[in-house]
C-alpha cells in the first residue's frame, strides 16, 4: 500500500474519531478534525472537501485499505460514524504482504552495512526485524562485493569516531615489507574503501606528511596524549580525482595516457570507465581512449587485468614501465 504523508495523517485522524465510543462523529465533525490536523501539519490553507473525505472512508473500508468495520448510525436526519468492533484500530492491523516484501528487501540492503562505523545498531536490529517480518527462512538472492573477513574491520568504528571527535591516535602498524611493527602517532582525517579494502588517511605527527594506512595492517589502536591537529585544507573529494585507487606518488602530477583496446575489451571499458577523465580518441577498427591520471600501482593493476586486450601506446616512458612488468611476468613462464 503506497500512502503519502497527508493521506496517512487523514487516515490516522479518522481512525481516532471512529474509535472514540464516547463521541458521536458526524461527517462535519470528521471534516473539521481532519482539516485541523492538516493545517497544524502543513500550515493554513491545507484543507480537503467532503468528497475527499468520503473517498478516504471508502478506501479505509476497502480490501486495499484496512477493511475497517465501520457502522453508520442514524440520529434523526443525520448519521454519525463509529467502529462496530470494540478496540479496533488500523494501527493494530498486520502489515500487508507487499509491505513485508518491501521490508525484507530493505533488510538485504542493511546487511551490507554490518560492521561499518555508525552502523553498529544494524547488528542488533537485523535479527529482530528478521524474526518479525520473515515468517519462514528465505534464500539470499542478492550479494555485495565486500570482504567481510578482511582483517581490521573491527577498527572501523573506533577510527570513524576518532575522526568525528578529533582524537589523535597511536597506531601499531606493520607493512608487508617490515619484519617488525612500528608505532605511528596519527591525526586521522578520512576513511576510504577501495577494492574491498579499507584505508585510513591521516597526518603523521613526526614528519607532517599525509599517510595512507590499510586497516588490515594495523595491529592495535590507542588514544594518544598529543593534541589533535585538524585537517588543513585537504579536500578528499578532490584528492582522489586524479588517481585510480588510493596510492599517491610524492609530488605526482596527472599525465595523459593513451590506451588501445580490442573489440572484446572496449565494451567493458565503455560501460565501466577506467577513470572519470576517460574519453574516446578514436573508434575505428581499434578503439583508442585517453585518461588523465597520476600513475600508481592501482592503475597498473587495473590495466594489467585486461590482459592482451589493452595496450599502452602513450607516453613512451609509461609504456616502457608497463612493458618491463609484462616482460618480468613473461620470464616466469617462458625462460
Amino acid at each position: 500500500m503506497s500512502i503519502n504523508k497527508n493521506a496517512y495523517l487523514r487516515y490516522q485522524v479518522l481512525d481516532k474519531c471512529f474509535g472514540n465510543k464516547y463521541r458521536m462523529s458526524f461527517i462535519e465533525d470528521l471534516l473539521e478534525e481532519v482539516n485541523t490536523a492538516l493545517e497544524d501539519f502543513n500550515g493554513t490553507g491545507s484543507k480537503i472537501e467532503k468528497r475527499q473525505l468520503f473517498d478516504d472512508i471508502k478506501f479505509m473500508e476497502s480490501d486495499a485499505g484496512w477493511s475497517i468495520p465501520l457502522e453508520r448510525i442514524k440520529l434523526g436526519k443525520k448519521v454519525y460514524y463509529r467502529y462496530s468492533a470494540k478496540d479496533f484500530s488500523i494501527r493494530n492491523q498486520k502489515i500487508s504482504d507487499e509491505e513485508v516484501d518491501t521490508i525484507n528487501s530493505a533488510l538485504m540492503v542493511l546487511l551490507r552495512f554490518r560492521g561499518l562505523p555508525q552502523f553498529e545498531w544494524v547488528n542488533e536490529l537485523i535479527p529482530k526485524l528478521q524474526s518479525i517480518f520473515q515468517q519462514e527462512e528465505v534464500d539470499e538472492v542478492i550479494s555485495f562485493d565486500q570482504n567481510e573477513f578482511l582483517k581490521g574491520l573491527d577498527y572501523l568504528p573506533v577510527l570513524y569516531k576518532s575522526i568525528i571527535k578529533e582524537v589523535c591516535l597511536d597506531l601499531e602498524y606493520q607493512s608487508f615489507k617490515d619484519v617488525k611493527s612500528k608505532i605511528f602517532t596519527i591525526h586521522p582525517f578520512y576513511l576510504k574503501q577501495y577494492n574491498k579494502r579499507w584505508f585510513l588517511f591521516g597526518l603523521n605527527d613526526s614528519d607532517n606528511l599525509l599517510y595512507n594506512l590499510p586497516l588490515d595492517r594495523i595491529k592495535s589502536i590507542n588514544p594518544s596524549s598529543i593534541k589533535y591537529r585538524k585537517n588543513q585544507g585537504v579536500d578528499f573529494k578532490e584528492y582522489f580525482e586524479d588517481i585510480v585507487g588510493v596510492s599517491f606518488k610524492p609530488n605526482g602530477k596527472p599525465i595523459k595516457i593513451k590506451l588501445k583496446t580490442n573489440k572484446d575489451v572496449a565494451p567493458y571499458i565503455f560501460t565501466k570507465p577506467l577513470h572519470g577523465s576517460q574519453k574516446i580518441v578514436s573508434n575505428t577498427n581499434e578503439t583508442i581512449i585517453e585518461i588523465e591520471v597520476i600513475p600508481n600501482i592501482e592503475l597498473m593493476q587495473l590495466l594489467l587485468s585486461y590482459g592482451d586486450g589493452l595496450e599502452v601506446i602513450f607516453p613512451e616512458d609509461f609504456r616502457n614501465e608497463f612493458a618491463i612488468i609484462i616482460k618480468n611476468m613473461n620470464s616466469k613462464y617462458y625462460e
